[in-house]
């Protein structure tokens, strides 16, 4: 039986363990964390220190894509991550109804997003990875170096905590430090620039779990509900069991949102939007998690490591492209480039796999950071020049609360089913948005600048005492 080296494991490593285990591998990931605590996966996620993994108690987004990924390569899984308490939200809920009702359409049986929190998914994830006969995690172990052949051919890696150890296929799943391209400078090797374009966000987000059953709100943004302002956008989760989460991002810098640290300033700003306030009544749920901050990485494309000529080493998820978290595709990203790359190491033999692992990144990957480069420019741009101005309704957000059509193609590009060319370029299309947009509703309730500032004042403001 071959052998493979995963460094790193976390979402993308465990994926990509799981995808060559299926092609008859024996795999060995390198995780430099610590074990996860011991229990239950819904008791020990709030335990698990992540110092490596920073974003993992940020809110997450596990999209259409991803559920296909999980329904397609390991359904059982998906049973597991059910009977722990995920839940499988069916998006067709939300189509618009027409004169014959909310019909549905072939495809609509991929719509559904998963709910789970980020470190819940990735403890079940783990355990069913460990359930396989032919994976081995070693934890503490750090990869500092990568050994080459004459020909540039993997040939080991060294690593703290085991010393040097043979390989011809390492798979590089260290995350948005993207490792492998260290260990190729020390090794001689050039490299080109990454693609990099800025994200241009600071996130804060908070956990709470609702006290009684059922969603307090609709949803309107596949299965989460939130909008995209002038000045910041909001994002809220449901997610496994009776937990949710509600992230707000704004301009990194902004020193005036720094109050949405403290977790008074943060519950108030969230309520200035009529479409999420109903979920943080004080009788709807509890705050289980403190505010926590982050700054988004920048958009990344590294396809450069896959056409460096270095045979043997494959890098995955955020090793290989970072899109911004705002969008929530990084888990879906993560398992669709892992199951596809275990077959084509199969076919191809690791040695020989280069040139199709860059085409399928090209591919696979290539048009959501080309996506979300575009769109971070344009948000950055309306966010320093007019923060006080309200921005109308987007068309096609707009439309598709009228449009069957047009929703389904926001949907499917939302949940990272289709790109936006698929999703939007059919012949037809801009004249129904541009129809459906004068009878559409708004599709969300971002409030202003001057109104979330004074929000965020109110909170910190002394409170009277009753005489």
């Amino acid at each position: 039986m071959r052998r493979a080296l995963v460094v790193g494991g976390s979402v993308a490593g465990l994926a990509a363990a799981l995808a060559l285990s299926r092609e008859r591998y024996e795999v060995r990931v390198l995780d430099a964390e610590p074990p996860p605590p011991p229990g239950p996966p819904r008791q020990a996620a709030p335990r698990w220190a992540r110092p490596s993994v920073p974003h993992a108690f940020q809110s997450h987004t596990i999209t259409s894509l991803a559920v296909r990924e999980l329904r397609r390569h390991v359904p059982d899984l998906l049973d597991s991550l059910l009977s722990a308490g995920a839940v499988l939200f069916d998006l067709t809920t939300a189509i618009p109804a027409g004169p014959f009702g909310a019909q549905r359409a072939p495809g609509d049986e991929d719509l559904v997003a998963l709910g789970c929190r980020r470190t819940v998914f990735e403890l079940i994830l783990r355990q069913y990875a460990l359930s396989r006969p032919n994976i081995e995690v070693s934890h503490a172990v750090t990869v500092r170096a990568l050994r080459l052949g004459p020909r540039r051919e993997v040939r080991a890696v060294v690593a703290d905590g085991a010393g040097e150890v043979p390989a011809s296929l390492v798979v590089d799943a260290t995350g948005r430090r993207a490792a492998s391209r260290a260990w190729l400078r020390a090794a001689g090797v050039p490299l080109p620039a990454d693609e990099i374009a800025p994200s241009g966000l600071a996130g804060y987000a908070r956990h709470y779990r609702l006290r009684g059953g059922g969603l307090p709100g609709p949803l309107n943004r596949g299965h989460a509900a939130g909008y995209v302002g002038s000045h910041c956008a909001a994002v809220l989760h449901p997610s496994d069991g009776d937990a949710f989460a509600v992230a707000l991002g704004v301009l990194p810098g902004d020193w005036s949102l720094r109050a949405l640290r403290d977790p008074e300033s943060f519950t108030s700003a969230v309520r200035t939007s009529a479409l999420l306030a109903p979920w943080l009544e004080t009788d709807v749920c509890d705050a289980v998690s403190p505010v926590y901050a982050m700054t988004a990485p920048p958009n990344t494309l590294r396809i450069s490591i896959l056409q460096s000529g270095v045979r043997g080493l494959y890098p995955v998820g955020d090793a290989a492209c970072v899109t911004n978290p705002l969008f929530g595709r990084g888990i879906a990203l993560a398992l669709a480039q892992a199951f596809a790359l275990g077959p084509l190491l199969s076919g191809s033999g690791e040695m020989e796999a280069g040139p199709a692992a860059a085409d399928l990144a090209q591919q696979l990957l290539r048009p959501w950071f080309e996506h979300a480069a575009e769109a971070d420019r344009e948000r950055i741009g309306r966010w320093r020049e007019a923060p006080d101005v309200p921005l109308p309704p987007a068309p096609i957000a707009a439309a598709a609360a009228a449009d069957r059509d047009v929703w389904r193609a926001l949907t499917r590009m939302l949940m990272t089913l289709q790109t936006p060319a698929e999703a939007f370029g059919a012949p037809g299309f801009a004249q129904r948005v541009r129809h459906a947009a004068a009878t559409g509703l708004p599709p969300g309730d971002a409030p202003r600048r001057p109104e979330l500032l004074e929000a965020i004042a109110a909170a910190r403001r002394p409170q009277e005492v009753p005489a």
